[in-house]
């Protein structure tokens, strides 16, 4: 029987290309899983060394093709080298890598909170330094009174980027619910995308959520209807929670809005399964349907109580995600149409057509939030139309990739 590393397979994790100040350009894996306790970061001349690691292929066969790939020679101690790497790392599909996973997913099981996993890194730790940021970066900068909402607010879109690139469209999402925020709301739905793959198509967590600013509570009733009505064990993917910041960062405005009013939150990360990855509408996967069908079901009985919150980002483009060079202007624009169609879609409360039109190219737009919008479109009310409240492109400042996001309030 051959060793763990005679024949690698890399795990699925998240690959992107980042500025690095010895090799020029580093293609850094990150485990969005949150098994591996770091990134790790690999020359970038290099990577096709991992993209050849498949389980099929041996060290001296990577290090073959690997070569011709590169047009230079490879050595097959190179690939050793970054195999042991990789492999120390928790970025390799063996034995040591399946212990570890059971032990932390274990772990995570056992405990009755999700911790605050980006305190300190996406956002401030500190809880005054925080309501601060959030108050005078985020809110501060949004317009107040400018008419966004002709209705009752029943849900919306916001940014899932870090605070710090992502602050106006935070600040467009949620001043409009602070200023407008039914009082018989108690109940929200917390709908993200995973940046790990899932095995199913929706993931529950039924634990509480820790931020800096106070818990947010989970309302085990409705996770229970959805549990009952689902056909797939919809708390299989629950440690997927434990490193995941798109619901992670709509919890810390949540909470800091809400203050001591009391409220709790279905978290529910968003893959689609097998519908996503086909490309297939959603409708035609009996698992994911009866999620979809459930989750609406749900909201419908929760009433006036509901309200609904996708973390979602659109495009993902540029070096960082694989492609060649960064946009140009004209690309730019072809860009800012492709998701203007996307929002007129959501605007228009037209689930069926939003997935079409974003599946159509999501392979080089790479619209992360297609999953958790999706879901939202589906489980709103059905006479609720969006209006969009901020819309920008995120760009690199030193390579140039573009994230570009979108805050919408939904109204009924």
């Amino acid at each position: 029987m051959p060793k763990p590393h005679a024949y690698p397979r890399l795990r699925p994790i998240e690959a992107i290309f980042v500025p690095h100040p010895t090799f020029g350009k580093a293609l850094m894996l990150r485990d969005g899983e949150g098994i591996a306790p770091s990134p790790i970061v690999i020359r970038g001349d290099l990577a096709p060394v991992v993209s050849c690691m498949d389980g099929t292929v041996s060290l001296d066969g990577i290090a073959r093709r690997a070569s011709r790939i590169i047009g230079r020679m490879i050595d097959v101690a190179i690939v050793s080298r970054i195999v042991a790497d990789l492999d120390a790392a928790y970025m390799l599909e063996t034995p040591r890598f399946q212990a570890r996973r059971h032990e932390v997913v274990a772990a995570f099981a056992a405990a009755s909170e999700r911790p605050a996993h980006h305190a300190g890194g996406a956002y401030h730790r500190d809880p005054q330094e925080l309501a601060r940021y959030i108050e005078e970066a985020c809110l501060g900068k949004a317009p107040r009174g400018n008419g966004a909402t002709q209705g009752r607010l029943v849900g919306l879109c916001a940014p899932h980027m870090d605070l710090w690139r992502a602050a106006e469209g935070y600040g467009h999402a949620y001043g409009t619910l602070a200023e407008s925020l039914p009082p018989e709301v108690d109940t929200f739905f917390l709908l993200g995308t995973s940046h790990a793959p899932m095995r199913q198509p929706f993931a529950v967590c039924a634990k509480r959520f820790a931020t800096p600013l106070g818990p947010l509570e989970p309302d085990h009733d409705a996770l229970a209807f959805l549990a009952a009505r689902s056909r797939f064990d919809v708390r299989e993917d629950e440690y997927l929670h434990k490193g995941e910041h798109s619901l992670e960062l709509q919890g810390i405005f949540l909470r800091h809005l809400l203050g001591d009013r009391p409220a709790r939150i279905v978290p529910v990360l968003c893959g689609l399964g097998d519908a996503q990855a086909r490309g297939r509408d959603p409708q035609e996967d009996a698992r994911a349907e009866s999620f979809l069908a459930s989750l609406a079901e749900l909201v419908e009985r929760r009433g006036a109580r509901a309200f609904l919150i996708a973390g979602a980002d659109l495009a993902h483009v540029g070096p960082r995600f694989g492609d060649a060079r960064p946009l140009d202007a004209a690309e730019r624009g072809v860009l800012q149409a492709r998701d203007a169609e996307s929002i007129r879609l959501m605007v228009e409360h037209d689930a069926s057509g939003f997935f079409s039109q974003v599946v159509e190219d999501l392979d080089t737009r790479r619209v992360c939030g297609l999953g958790p919008i999706y879901t939202a479109l589906r489980a709103l009310p059905g006479a609720a139309t969006g209006r969009l409240l901020h819309y920008t492109q995120c760009v690199d400042p030193v390579e140039g990739s573009i994230v570009s996001h979108a805050s919408l309030a939904f109204v009924s």
